[in-house]
């Protein structure tokens, strides 16, 4: 993040030093909050604004028109007025303000937007590919399919993925000892198909690339540190761009195809946002649209008076 301004320095390190140890939020929030805010202070500075009592409603707004000026999406835009709108309700609590001028503040409303879905057909292809690549005992094919059959069969975050330990296994039941967004831990069940992957990778991959820096990391790098989450990013969208007919990208797809597939199977709503960890039963519900959109393209195909 670039230098803030002067007048606002110390007020950020209070508010960071607020999100780390009383709400307990994650670096990288917490790093994609101050980056939010700096936007906006360093706007309002250059506006002529010389302290934070004298942000006002309009230069919020201001603030927000030249973000959609510079073509920004719209989520984007929303994220950042709701980052502060919980910054300047933290100054009027911290009494650093005395009023809220984000208080009327509006963002665009998000256009609504369905995640992309790989299909059984389209993931039992991916499947294939790594099997036939990990048949010779390759570690990195082993591990690249473990992870693979992992988050498409428990639909856990990237982040939480990387973040397993090998302790976090009970291979008996089959479930995951998963830390999520806020510390917050779940149990994830999984299948026979990632608990095959799992042993494989524990058996024959992870002994070839354990070292001293390895800890208790399930899934390990090619030098044998933590695999991080560029690396499981990078090799899921290896995969992926050999799929057809697919707008799914990145990890998170694998996400929303469980999601998907378990609501499609007959998955109580309520147990999918268990499984996926949601806070909110709203987020999960987006996937009830996703199956009724694949249920109204089946009809229309097949229905003679569609």
């Amino acid at each position: 993040m670039q230098q803030l301004p002067e007048p606002f320095q110390s007020i950020v390190a209070r508010y960071q030093g607020y999100l780390s140890a009383e709400r307990n939020r994650s670096v990288h929030t917490v790093r994609a909050y101050l980056t939010d805010i700096g936007g906006l202070l360093r706007f309002a500075q250059e506006s002529g604004v010389t302290g934070l009592e004298e942000l006002t409603l309009a230069d919020l707004r201001s603030w927000l028109g030249s973000m959609d000026a510079q073509g920004q999406a719209r989520s984007t835009i929303a994220r950042r007025a709701a980052t502060v709108r919980s910054f300047l309700a933290w100054a009027v609590r911290e009494e650093l303000i005395e009023t809220n001028p984000a208080l009327r503040l509006r963002a665009p409303k998000q256009e609504k937007t369905l995640p992309g879905v790989l299909s059984s057909k389209q993931l039992n292809g991916i499947f294939e590919t790594l099997r036939a690549a990990a048949t010779d005992g390759d570690p990195i094919a082993l591990r690249d399919t473990a992870l693979v059959e992992v988050l498409y069969g428990t639909g856990i975050r990237v982040g939480e993925l990387v973040g397993l330990d090998s302790d976090h296994l009970d291979v008996d039941r089959r479930t995951l000892r998963v830390v999520g967004k806020g510390n917050k831990e779940r149990t994830v069940p999984y299948g026979v198909p990632a608990a095959h992957a799992l042993d494989d990778w524990l058996r024959r991959g992870r002994p070839r690339l354990v070292t001293a820096a390895s800890g208790y990391a399930l899934f390990l790098g090619r030098r044998g540190g933590r695999m991080d989450q560029r690396q499981a990013r990078s090799t899921v969208e290896r995969l992926f761009a050999g799929v057809e007919g697919t707008s799914a990208t990145g990890p998170h797809a694998l996400r929303h195809s469980t999601a998907t597939h378990l609501l499609d199977g007959g998955a109580d709503l309520r147990a999918v946002q268990e499984i996926l960890g949601h806070s909110s039963l709203a987020t999960t519900q987006i996937y009830t649209h996703v199956s009724v959109d694949r249920l109204r393209s089946s009809y229309e195909q097949a229905h003679p008076r569609a």
